[in-house]
């Protein structure tokens, strides 16, 4: 199978369904292909996967599923899409899969106004204490209003510090700018004039000194071999001791001991959390926190969205299996 030139299938492709999708999605699926769904909803051990793509020609995973070299190494002879559910690629070797000649996809932009919208509920909960407070009440220990409990900080007039300016990034800007917010961002490349203008944000070149100066640094760069530990223990130390961190894009971005280790001496005043290293576990110390606000990976997570996303994997297997270029062909080093 040629990774750029698509050869039209006869009969419906075998497609294997990693995760369980929007019934919607499942059914139109089931009308168009030739397609197993997993009902159970659990993630796929190393062995199924393997199994999965020994015998499709098309595998759907998500972000759950690991495919390394090794796994497209054992793929069978008819597998020549991974039609991944999702806008990050970084769980698929693309390298490996471009070698093996396999086309992999993936379902950008449908997620932007999710993830931003749940960015910014954080960029405004750690600073007010959102956690702090919900928890008192729950303890039933409130004893009423007083003038000096849970005090917080205004964001009007603070500067919001945006680690990578792209869908997400803008978006998330977008709806600062409404809470008086000062944006700042840093890229790998900087936006044109009117892009800037437009978000009313500020380009720093330098990625410590877009640090030094957030009261808020929010992270929306993809997960490579060089992000990895973006924001290390040199870099938190570089943050005010009044700054929180927000991370709604992938958990290694972060020096996570590093991070506890600036939460617990009190130089940060908190963190919102939506991504982990090691999903799903969650460092009991993050829970244990007083200002740390801690989700599940619920940044994708609406109905609108998942259809969305579900409606763009059927598209991309449709024109792939129809001999085309699939619209959201993820191409290695254009991500």
């Amino acid at each position: 199978m040629s990774e750029s030139t698509p050869t039209p299938r006869t009969g419906k492709p075998k497609i294997v369904v990693t995760r369980q999708l929007m019934p919607m999605i499942e059914a139109r699926m089931s009308e168009l292909f030739d397609a197993q769904f997993n009902h159970d909803d659990r993630p796929l051990s190393r062995e199924e996967l393997t199994i999965a793509m020994q015998k499709s020609d098309v595998i759907v995973p998500t972000v759950t599923d690991r495919i390394d070299a090794d796994l497209i190494r054992q793929a069978g002879p008819n597998l020549g899409l991974i039609a991944s559910f999702g806008a990050g690629v970084d769980h698929i070797d693309l390298a490996a899969a471009r070698a093996a000649r396999i086309i992999v996809t993936n379902t950008p932009g449908v997620f932007t106004d999710d993830t931003a919208d749940l960015a910014v509920m954080l960029i405004i909960g750690v600073p007010r204490r959102v956690r702090e407070g919900i928890a008192l009440v729950r303890r039933s220990e409130w004893t009423g209003w007083a003038p000096s409990a849970l005090l917080g900080w205004q964001l009007g007039g603070k500067s919001l510090g945006i680690v990578g300016m792209g869908r997400i990034g803008q978006a998330v800007a977008h709806r600062a700018r409404a809470f008086g917010l000062n944006i700042l961002y840093h890229n790998r490349h900087r936006l044109p004039q009117a892009v800037e203008n437009m978000h009313g944000a500020t380009y720093v070149e330098d990625l410590d000194d877009l640090i030094v100066r957030s009261d808020i640094l929010t992270l929306h760069c993809p997960s490579t071999k060089d992000s990895r530990h973006l924001i290390d223990a040199r870099r938190i130390s570089l943050m005010k001791s009044t700054a929180c961190l927000i991370n709604t894009a992938r958990g290694d971005l972060v020096d996570q001991d590093a991070l506890i280790a600036a939460l617990d001496a009190g130089s940060l005043v908190g963190a919102g959390l939506d991504v982990y290293p090691d999903e799903p576990q969650v460092d009991r110390r993050l829970i244990d926190h007083p200002n740390v606000m801690t989700l599940p990976h619920i940044g994708s997570a609406t109905r609108e969205g998942r259809e969305a996303s579900g409606e763009k994997v059927i598209a991309n297997i449709q024109f792939w299996a129809d001999g085309h270029r699939p619209p959201d062909q993820v191409l290695e080093g254009l991500v």
